[in-house]
């Protein structure tokens, strides 16, 4: 029964099967004539079936490979040679079934993902596990109760209801061992639950979440057009002119138009058209095990090409994670009451050092109090109530604007802080730091030792800080204070092409989408960075852009070099075939086995580089 859904599946194959053990079984039975015209419908078919596709790619200015094969078919039958004929037409579709085998193979790790995608949620109703229904995860709205069960899948971003659990994060962050979360922090959709039932309260919708987004990424790259295509028929015409020229000399010197089919049926392009896809498919394939998802070949072949690469700050360079360095409390304020105050009110932001606040807070035992009313004031700070008391954290002009005793607060370089007033008085001030990526400095010297020239940082923060974190990682080129428009405008002129721009904040969507290779930090970065990008790193780590330019490379090179065995093979046949020592029905065959060795040749993708 599995003989019929791969008959369905390639037609042309299965036809050309069946014809030509008829048209074997035809001739052992000296029925010779029968077999040739059974051998010639045959071909007719298929040469009406490459014709109509060839002049449909002529009328969209697309000049490919298919009218060798087209040549070779007619030639063949033409001179008689009808078993050669239908061994091309075996060649052609067996060459196809090749390149959708090898292409599955490739793409295996892209559509694991889509394989697991959650589609149902657990809704919990009236406030108890055991009152459960069941709904599609695009109804699932933010604020619902859900119940995930042990080794289910988390269904849409969520915070943690209960106390603890332990959460496998490893097709999202490439992290191998299980992550702990407590109560109020964050599960990512796509985590795979551990063994106990949890509760969670949705973040977000279903589309917005961070599962959905690495799907809909895979889409993409699973839709998006090769550039393979193109650069195989980058030696279309040369080909296609080259071996009409040896065959037509080859009939000129002979006499004889056998010639010129023999030596034809040895330039069928397989190697050309199936070798490079390929490849591009099994380098998609390697980058996601690497845990970047790229949308298409097309973006593969520009990592290979890049000259420039440009950082953004900021959760790239840095990890993105501002922690507590000291607490500088006011005169009569007490360093940890300061500290819990803060922590406290810090509950109710969404600022990147609010975080860093919370977490020293917890880490030394405070306990954090709620807030009877609380306000952010976006970009600014928030403002909270505190077991009575007003609470102000922020800049230090918002701060300053409600308490006039603040003091600015000496920062050395790298340095952030947070300003607090309590009741009005200025209570003192948080220092953070945002560290550097430990492993930002060996990736800027893996990009300049694999030939990008220019290596340049664009961000918003302010100059002094841009320095302190380039210059130890060898970044010698800061632009600094800029704003999106303006990350966009230097993208645009920095020179040599391609650009490999890496970043992962909202404000970097705009020159992500302008750079020829835009990469988002995906494991924390943002939804509008993933989406304007054309790679996205799951991983929380640099390293992978690396890879993921490596594996550019090596996919280019291998795509290349099959290509090129390819014309080799061929033409060194055809040569061979122009003294008459290659039947036609022979070269038929010995072109399979250049096939296959293009084949088994560009699979090597799949293997990537050796890491550095």
């Amino acid at each position: 029964m599995r003989l019929l859904p791969l008959a369905q599946r390639y037609p042309v194959l299965t036809g050309g099967l069946v014809a030509t053990v008829t048209v074997a079984l035809l001739s052992v039975a000296d029925q010779h004539e029968v077999a040739r015209w059974t051998a010639t419908l045959t071909v007719g078919v298929v040469i009406a079936i490459t014709a109509w596709g060839m002049v449909g790619d002529i009328l969209r200015a697309h000049f490919g490979l298919d009218i060798l094969a087209l040549v070779a078919m007619v030639a063949t039958l033409l001179v008689g040679e009808y078993i050669a004929s239908l061994v091309i037409v075996l060649m052609l579709s067996g060459g196809e079934a090749l390149e959708d085998y090898a292409s599955r193979r490739a793409a295996r790790d892209l559509t694991a993902l889509l394989d697991r995608s959650p589609q149902t949620a657990h809704v919990i109703e009236n406030g108890t596990d055991a009152s459960t229904r069941d709904v599609p995860v695009g109804e699932v709205v933010p604020d619902m109760e859900l119940l995930v069960r042990p080794s289910e899948i988390v269904p849409v971003d969520a915070v943690l209801l209960s106390e603890r659990a332990s959460f496998d994060e490893s097709s999202l962050t490439g992290e191998s061992l299980p992550v702990s979360r407590a109560a109020g922090e964050e599960v990512l959709s796509g985590a795979v639950n551990g063994s106990n039932a949890v509760r969670v309260r949705a973040l977000r919708p279903s589309a917005d979440s961070q599962y959905q987004q690495i799907v809909a990424l895979v889409h993409e790259a699973q839709q998006s057009k090769s550039p393979t295509v193109r650069l195989a028929h980058r030696f279309a015409v040369p080909f296609t002119l080259v071996s009409l020229l040896i065959a037509g000399i080859a009939w000129w010197i002979a006499g004889d138009p056998l010639r010129f089919a023999q030596v034809l049926v040895l330039a069928t392009p397989c190697p050309l058209l199936i070798a490079a896809p390929v490849a591009f498919l099994g380098g998609l394939s390697r980058t996601a095990k690497e845990g970047v998802i790229v949308k298409g070949g097309g973006v593969i072949e520009q990592l290979a090409r890049v000259r420039s690469a440009a950082f953004d700050k900021t959760g790239t360079l840095t990890q993105g994670r501002p922690d507590l360095v000291e607490v500088r409390a006011a005169e009569g304020m007490d360093a940890d009451e300061l500290l819990r105050l803060s922590a406290s009110a810090e509950q109710y932001s969404s600022h990147v050092l609010a975080d860093g606040v919370r977490r020293a807070a917890i880490e030394r035992g405070l306990r954090l109090a709620p807030a009877s009313h609380a306000e952010e004031v976006a970009t600014n700070g928030v403002s909270a109530t505190i077991e009575g008391r007003a609470v102000v954290v922020g800049k230090p002009a918002y701060v300053a604007s409600l308490a006039p005793d603040t003091r600015r607060t000496e920062l050395a370089s790298g340095q952030l802080a947070a300003y607090v007033a309590v009741d009005g008085r200025f209570a003192g001030a948080l220092v953070l730091a945002d560290a550097v990526r430990p492993e930002a400095a060996a990736v800027v010297a893996g990009l300049r030792a694999s030939g990008v020239e220019r290596v340049a940082m664009l961000t918003g923060d302010a100059d002094a800080t841009a320095q302190s974190i380039a210059s130890p990682l060898g970044v010698t080129e800061v632009h600094a204070e800029l704003l999106p428009a303006q990350k966009v405008s230097l993208a645009a002129e920095m020179t040599p092409r391609p650009l490999l721009m890496i970043g992962d904040g909202v404000n970097d969507a705009p020159v992500l989408a302008a750079a020829d290779v835009g990469v988002a930090m995906g494991a924390r970065g943002s939804t509008a960075a993933g989406e304007a990008a054309d790679a996205v790193v799951l991983k929380d780590s640099l390293l992978p852009v690396l890879r993921a330019t490596e594996i550019g490379r090596h996919t280019l090179r291998v795509a290349y070099t099959a290509i090129w065995i390819g014309i080799v093979l061929s033409v060194g046949l055809m040569l061979i075939a122009t003294t008459g020592a290659i039947p036609a029905v022979a070269g038929a065959f010995i072109q399979e086995l250049v096939d296959l060795a293009t084949i088994l040749y560009a699979l090597r993708a799949l293997t990537g580089p050796r890491s550095r």
